[in-house]
């Protein structure tokens, strides 16, 4: 033991990059060598983001706390977990509004809320450590805005959420045909008035999107939840009034399905300007991270990719 070399704090591996950004691994490990001859570590699989002091005791191991990091998903994985993601969420949302329509009103605007959310929420927990579970144009516009998305991903990104829109409403356009107005989102009053609903109610979506995703403080492991109940929430301020999108593909699809594009531009604007103020909202009013020396407890960054 005299004769091995300890690693010291400073060379403890480095800041994790910015979470949810696809990239190299997020942490280093250790290397140690005896008598000049380099030998296999135990922890050669293990990627280590802590260590803290070394005990000054004779013989004392240090606590060290690791964790594996995830294999690399490729970038076809990820669109084609979006696609999926999407339809699922477009399906169960317009669906529940057509059946809603159908039977008279039956589904209530609290189960309107009920259905949606619930599908926001399993899609981020089964879909969201693949592809971020964006599921959005406005959040990936936003993510890439905020830097915790690469720009050259958004075209496949938002291609693959169109497509899944308008292929869930097609679908469902010959499952109910012809029952298929109540899947649009159209305004009941004024455009202005829907302006400014889809923005605020986009702001707060967006808001918390950004706390659960891109926060290490928040609680990752609730994310579903925490952005199914909003997008609940949303739907039971704004549902009588404009339906309540938050996404310009939760429109797009059906629209086209039901060739009925009534002011299209409150919904394929307000959502991406709302989600933009509330992810640069948060970012700003975010408390400021400590620095690497100053930590006393390890942290691992939190998103929808774990």
């Amino acid at each position: 033991m005299e004769n091995e070399e300890v690693p010291t704090a400073e060379s403890a591996p480095s800041t994790p990059a910015t979470p949810g950004t696809p990239g190299a691994p997020l942490f280093s490990g250790f290397r140690g060598e005896r008598g000049g001859i380099a030998r296999k570590s135990l922890l050669k699989n293990c990627k280590c983001f802590s260590v803290e002091e070394w005990a000054m005791e004779e013989g004392r191991l240090p606590p060290v706390s690791c964790a594996l990091s995830p294999p690399p998903v490729s970038l076809a994985r990820k669109v084609g977990a979006e696609f999926m993601g999407t339809l699922i969420l477009i399906f169960a949302g317009t669906a529940t509004a057509i059946v809603n329509q159908k039977t008279g009103g039956t589904e209530t605007l609290l189960g309107l809320a009920t259905s949606t959310g619930l599908a926001v929420m399993i899609v981020i927990l089964s879909t969201g450590h693949i592809s971020g579970a964006h599921l959005n144009p406005a959040v990936t516009i936003a993510f890439a805005a905020l830097k915790h998305f690469p720009w050259k991903n958004v075209p496949v990104y938002m291609g693959a959420q169109v497509m899944a829109s308008v292929c869930a409403a097609f679908a469902l356009k010959v499952i109910f045909h012809p029952v298929m107005g109540g899947g649009v989102t159209v305004p009941s009053g004024g455009y202005g008035q829907a302006f400014a609903l889809e923005f605020i109610i986009s702001f707060n979506l967006m808001f918390v999107v950004t706390a659960v995703a891109t926060d290490t403080r928040a609680v990752g492991e609730l994310a579903g939840i925490a952005v199914g109940a909003t997008v609940m929430l949303n739907i039971l301020i704004a549902g009588e009034a404009t339906g309540a999108s938050m996404n310009p593909v939760r429109t797009l699809g059906p629209a086209i399905a039901a060739n009925n594009f009534k002011a299209i531009w409150v919904y394929l604007t307000a959502p991406i300007l709302g989600a933009l103020l509330g992810a640069g909202t948060y970012s700003a009013v975010k408390l400021p991270e400590e620095d690497d020396d100053k930590r006393e407890k390890p942290s691992t960054p939190r998103s929808f990719r774990r």
